[in-house]
């Protein structure tokens, strides 16, 4: 769902056209083809805004509404609705589809930041922010943390301690989503052109933040008091004008974050790990009890948290086996059917 109030005096600069953008397009293009941003992906058919305002396009011969996603920049004919192609993107978030498929899941197109909502109650969870992050990281997004109910915890530093020792690199803000000066904290990140993004567990407060952050009510509902969790929030991606000039892409609360081709992502939340995994005496030591593991050593020094090499050991082995794809499955599931076939055969031979 796409704000349509003062949507059809918008530049391409405010959409978030770039010069990057500019230069996919051929000398015949400029000028010929039409640019627009797209808002919501449906089965059938994208919404999207242009320079004229919003309009609904087709998906090109050959792509599936799974190949595009909120905030893709695309190109189609003047007086045609059928996209001609899909541009590249700067930053992209995606994930493995949730369940048993091997499937990638594209979250959100050309985001410039990702605000990472947590609460600072028992939906903490230091691990979970690490998986975000590191989401963010290999999108090429730049990450925030925003630590929402600040006006109900008595005591941040538990909070803000975990945060300094686990992601201390990345900016962190601490907020009461419900209070109107929250917009303000965030405001740096939301100029014009700029596209922001929340992920999150349900019910921390991101559909609340980014109703503040447009001046729109985003439907939201009330936590479950036992466990601090959300009913139910945000159900789809939804493409908003922020106050400040720039873009919103509200995301729905996702149950299953699982990692998939973020292995430079997972390094860059864990850098010193992999710099002490380079001193290593092996250069395939796996850290646990080879020799002249500067790892362990590091861990036996107290220079190192044992459950932050775990966590990290798990992401790695998480996406390199979510990595793989349908196709190098399909592939693999062919080459033993025909090894197993040749086998039959050449027993029937004898």
């Amino acid at each position: 769902m796409t704000q349509t109030n003062d949507l059809k005096d918008l530049g391409l600069n405010d959409l978030g056209w770039s010069a990057d953008l500019l230069r996919q397009l051929d000398i015949d293009e400029i000028g010929r083809l039409v640019p627009a941003r797209i808002t919501a992906v449906h089965r059938d058919r994208l919404d999207a805004l242009a320079e004229a305002g919003p309009m609904t396009l087709t998906l090109p011969p050959g792509t599936s509404a799974g190949d595009v996603a909120v905030g893709d920049w695309v190109v189609h004919e003047p007086n045609e609705t059928r996209v001609v192609r899909v541009l590249e993107r700067r930053s992209l978030l995606h994930r493995k589809a949730a369940g048993h498929t091997a499937h990638d899941q594209l979250i959100a197109a050309n985001v410039d930041t990702l605000f990472i909502t947590t609460s600072m109650n028992a939906d903490f969870n230091v691990a979970r922010l690490e998986r975000y992050v590191a989401l963010a990281h290999a999108g090429d997004v730049a990450p925030v943390i925003v630590m929402t109910k600040s006006d109900l915890c008595d005591d941040p530093d538990p909070f803000s301690d975990a945060l300094r020792a686990a992601l201390p690199r990345v900016p962190v803000v601490a907020l009461d989503a419900r209070d109107p000066a929250a917009a303000h904290a965030l405001a740096d990140w939301c100029g014009p052109g700029q596209t922001v993004a929340f992920v999150g567990s349900s019910g921390v407060g991101k559909s609340t933040l980014a109703s503040a952050l447009t001046g729109d009510a985003i439907a939201t509902q009330d936590i479950r008091e036992d466990d601090a969790k959300g009913r139910h929030t945000t159900t789809s991606r939804e493409f908003h004008r922020l106050a400040g000039g720039g873009w919103v892409i509200d995301t729905p609360g996702m149950r299953e974050l699982q990692l998939a081709g973020a292995s430079e992502g997972i390094d860059a939340v864990f850098a010193d790990i992999v710099e002490l995994a380079a001193d290593c005496r092996f250069n395939d030591c796996g850290h646990e009890t080879e020799p002249g593991c500067a790892v362990k050593a590091a861990i036996e020094a107290g220079e190192l948290d044992a459950g932050r090499l775990a966590r990290w050991q798990k992401l790695k082995r998480e996406d390199a086996h979510n990595a793989e794809s349908l196709a190098e499955a399909h592939a693999r599931n062919r080459k033993f059917g025909k090894m197993v076939k040749t086998i039959v055969r050449d027993r029937h031979k004898r």
